[in-house]
């Protein structure tokens, strides 16, 4: 019996004038269930999830679509989106291990500065919201100011998500409420510019095709200080040795990065508090107690 539901079975042989021979999972995923399945005009990778908002893989293939315009990495086509059913039909990109990992690594960082030196702009945000993982990012209208992007859009939202699941209770609220006091001093002396980011850069989000090529998938895009990007690909680990050095080797990261490092992770472990519990607690604790009053 194929995984696929029969409904996005019918979809997907009728959006893409083709017939099914199997289907098998696809396994990495914290939100949607994947699979490679293979049609009559060859494989194509599959996504979908059962009660996704309607419009969550409509913001995927713009992020995608975003990223591919910019040429400098390489990413999945977009072959086909669906709101009802909801699901994604992409590209199939086997995932392969790097041949030579030194090489791969500086092949991806330096492509990663790439993308981040082309797409320069002075305002922060993006053309849409859309979402990070299973939760909405807020990112439209665009702001000319990233400290109040950074809190409006990114760290309040968050904070009220995490008040309303009982992630953040009354001491944690006050400490975070005393980081949001500061953030206009850490954040103030950066360099006034954005980047397309990919969102969402942790280690199950990137793969390597033949012949060494890095591949980005599952994009949360927005316009941010690139810092959030490799503040993000330091979070968890998971990259390739020196990826981060050869980044640096080809787009300098700003001399006071080392000071708003924890700052811009912030985001991502409210995300994460939120979406798995409280064994990320600690780490929002731990940057509370960096940045606030005590």
């Amino acid at each position: 019996m194929s995984i696929l539901p029969d409904a996005i079975r019918g979809a997907l042989e009728q959006a893409l004038s083709t017939t099914m021979a199997s289907a098998e999972p696809v396994h990495g995923g914290d939100v949607n269930v994947a699979a490679r399945v293979v049609t009559g005009d060859g494989p194509v990778f599959v996504k979908w999830r059962e009660g996704a908002p309607p419009d969550l893989f409509e913001a995927e293939a713009d992020g995608l679509r975003a990223l591919g315009e910019v040429g400098a990495l390489r990413v999945p086509r977009v072959l086909h989106v669906s709101r009802e059913p909801a699901f994604l039909v992409l590209e199939y990109i086997a995932s392969t291990i790097p041949s030579n990992e030194p090489a791969f690594s500086c092949r991806f960082g330096k492509a990663l500065a790439t993308l981040h030196r082309s797409t320069i702009r002075e305002d922060f945000g993006y053309s849409r919201d859309n979402y990070l993982g299973g939760q909405p990012q807020e990112s439209f209208p665009f702001d000319t100011s990233w400290a109040n992007f950074y809190v409006s859009r990114r760290l309040l939202p968050q904070m009220a998500l995490g008040i309303k699941l009982g992630r953040i209770g009354k001491k944690r609220e006050w400490a975070l409420m005393d980081v949001l006091n500061v953030v206009p001093d850490i954040l103030g002396d950066m360099p006034n510019e954005s980047s397309l980011i990919h969102g969402d850069l942790w280690s199950g989000n990137f793969l390597c095709a033949a012949n060494d090529e890095p591949v980005l998938i599952d994009p949360a895009v927005y316009y941010a200080p690139r810092e959030m990007e490799i503040a993000y690909v330091g979070l968890f680990g998971g990259f390739p040795s020196n990826f981060v050095a050869n980044y640096d080797a080809a787009y300098p990261l700003d001399s006071g990065y080392a000071r708003r490092r924890s700052l811009h992770t912030l985001y991502p472990l409210l995300i994460h508090l939120n979406h798995f519990g409280e064994k990320y607690g600690p780490a929002v604790d731990r940057i509370c107690a960096e940045y606030g009053s005590g």
